[in-house]
Parts: C-alpha cells; sequence; structure tokens
C-alpha cells in the first residue's frame, strides 16, 4: 500500500451528546489530510454496525467511530461480524461523541472530540507504508460477547454489561432521555435513587451465577460483568468496580449479594472513593479473568449492554473473546 493513501470510514451519530456538523466538518478536513475518507451519518438504531460490517466488506482500513459509546459499540459489532481474527477487519478509531464515553476513555484517549482527532492524526502519521506502521500503534482489546436467553446471535461489548439494578438504572435513564431529558450526571444518580428507593425488591436475590467449571455463586441483586476498568465515570471521577479487569484479560465480575442500605452505601463510597477495601466489602463478591459466565434469573431482570437497555432477560452467558480488535490508542 505505498503507493496509496489508507481508506477511511467515518461514522457519526448525529443524536450524539456532544456531536454536531460543526466538529464533524473539522474531523473531515483533518482527517482527509491522512486518508481517503467518506463519511456517513447513522439513521437508525444499528445503523453503525451495518455500515461497519460493509466497510469491511468493501476493505476499508480505518472505521472510525464519532459518537458516544452505543454508536461505539455498533461499530465494534459490525466490525467482528468479518473476519476470524483482528488482522482479517478494519482498524478502529474512536472520536468521543457522547457523555461519558467509558471505553475512549478506558483506552486513554482524550474525552474531546477535536483533542482526539489530533492524537489519531498523530498515530496515523509516520510513513507511506500504513500497513507497515499501524502495528505499532494499535493495541489488541479484549472483547466480552454475550448471548442472551439463548438467541442465535451474540452481541458484544467493549468494557461491561449489566444484568440487574444497574441495567434497570440504565433502562430508567433511556426512559427519561425519550421523554427530552438530557443525558447528565446527575440524571443517572436521580435515576439510581429512584429505582433503589421505589422499585427494588431489596429481600429476594433472583439472580445465580455459574461459572464455567461449575461453581456456583451466591445468589446477586447485582451483576457487572467488566472487560476493563473503571466500569464506568461519574463526571472527572473513575467508578473502579473490578481494579484488576483488563483488555489483556478474561472478563471479572462484580456481584452484589444484598441491597440492605448499610453495605449498599458503604460499597457506593468505596465505589465513588476507588477503595482498594471494595474486595472485602460486606455483600460484594468479585471473580477475575473469567472465560466463560452464566447469570440465570428467578424472574426477568434488566439487562443493558454498554449502557444500551435491552430489556428483561432470565438467561445470558458470557464469554471473554480475547485479542478481538485492533485499536488506535
Amino acid at each position: 500500500m505505498s503507493d496509496e493513501r489508507a481508506r477511511g470510514l467515518l461514522i457519526m451519530n448525529p443524536k450524539a451528546t456532544t456531536a454536531s456538523e460543526g466538529t464533524l466538518d473539522v474531523l473531515v478536513g483533518a482527517l482527509s489530510s491522512e486518508l481517503e475518507l467518506r463519511h456517513e451519518h447513522t439513521r437508525y438504531r444499528g445503523h453503525a454496525a451495518d455500515l461497519a460490517e460493509q466497510a469491511a466488506e468493501d476493505g476499508v482500513d480505518v472505521v472510525i467511530a464519532f459518537g458516544g459509546d452505543g454508536t461505539v459499540n455498533e461499530a465494534v459489532t459490525g466490525l467482528m461480524a468479518h473476519g476470524s481474527g483482528p488482522e482479517d477487519r478494519p482498524r478502529l478509531a474512536i472520536v468521543p461523541g457522547g457523555s461519558t464515553n467509558v471505553f475512549a476513555r478506558a483506552l486513554g484517549l482524550p474525552n474531546h472530540a477535536v483533542e482526539a482527532t489530533g492524537a489519531l492524526l498523530r498515530l496515523l502519521r509516520g510513513g507511506d507504508d500504513f500497513d507497515a506502521r499501524y502495528v505499532d500503534r494499535t493495541r489488541l482489546v479484549s472483547l466480552g460477547a454475550v448471548r442472551p436467553d439463548d438467541e442465535p446471535d451474540e452481541r458484544y461489548f467493549t468494557f461491561s454489561a449489566g444484568f440487574g439494578f444497574d441495567a434497570a438504572v440504565v433502562g430508567e435513564v433511556e426512559r427519561q432521555r425519550a421523554n427530552g431529558k438530557k443525558s447528565t450526571h446527575t440524571l443517572y444518580v436521580r435515576s439510581a435513587l429512584r429505582e433503589y428507593f421505589r422499585r427494588t425488591d431489596k429481600r429476594n436475590a433472583p439472580i445465580t451465577a455459574k461459572a464455567e467449571d461449575g461453581t456456583v455463586l451466591p445468589e446477586l441483586f447485582m451483576a457487572i460483568i467488566a472487560n476493563t476498568s473503571p466500569w464506568t465515570y461519574l463526571g472527572q471521577r473513575q467508578i473502579i468496580a473490578t481494579p484488576k479487569a483488563g483488555f489483556e484479560t478474561g472478563l471479572d465480575l462484580f456481584g452484589l449479594t444484598t441491597l440492605a442500605a448499610v453495605p449498599v452505601w458503604q460499597t457506593v463510597g468505596r465505589l465513588i472513593a476507588s477503595s482498594p477495601r471494595l474486595a472485602t466489602g460486606r455483600g460484594v463478591i468479585l471473580r477475575h479473568d473469567l472465560p466463560e459466565l452464566t447469570l440465570l434469573a428467578q424472574r426477568p431482570v434488566p439487562f443493558q449492554v454498554d449502557g444500551d437497555y435491552l430489556g428483561p432477560r432470565e438467561r445470558v452467558t458470557f464469554r471473554s473473546v480475547p485479542a478481538a480488535l485492533r485499536v488506535f490508542a
């Protein structure tokens, strides 16, 4: 490829919290200096996945997702539908445009679209032969894959999936946004408090977790399956639920066996403070580097993937997908 420029596709979600047409124009102008670039707007749910999959089939070298974690998740899903390994797929680049941007920030990328584009340009530059240099300027990352209720197709996640209370909070936030509320950290906090005090059964834990080796864990009210750390952010503050999780290991589990007020708020305090005492907290279960995990529920339980609420499920099976994609970071 030394005699031609690499081909890129920029996928923008026009509804992302901080994305704008003005920023898109800046990005297109800047990235076109290094790539033979075209750009597309997403028009429906799942469109980014369709665009990324088609780009892979067309032999595009770089797919750039400009939007929030949902847009990135869809782009990843589309890329994973192509090929059998990371070298068969386009490289992924991320320009954060959402309210939280967990995956981008976990990769160490700037949390601002223009700054992130500048960082990406520096990674794209460095000689004529794109194929020869991209390996040194990308990193291999693992993904999580999940199959809910024995559905035929797996979904992928970049940073976490949730089953139980945290997914209920995500669902409430989505309902509030559909009613015109802006996605803010305050909205998440209010939604969490509303779910905890008004709607959550705090007596009967509905979730059973079974590890790949058949080990059955204590019953859970909430299970977060993490592919990296931090699990999420509260403003600029990292929320670290699974301190050992990373893109080079399997999946980690953070579970709550109680929703009683005292241990729950102790745990919340430790999460916000990123306390190393979290692992010894009452009612907390941590498991590290899991290749596979199945969660079973006595009744339909809320379920989310990378902050995207998918509704209630009764069974979800997770597995780690090592070295799944090359990402510019």
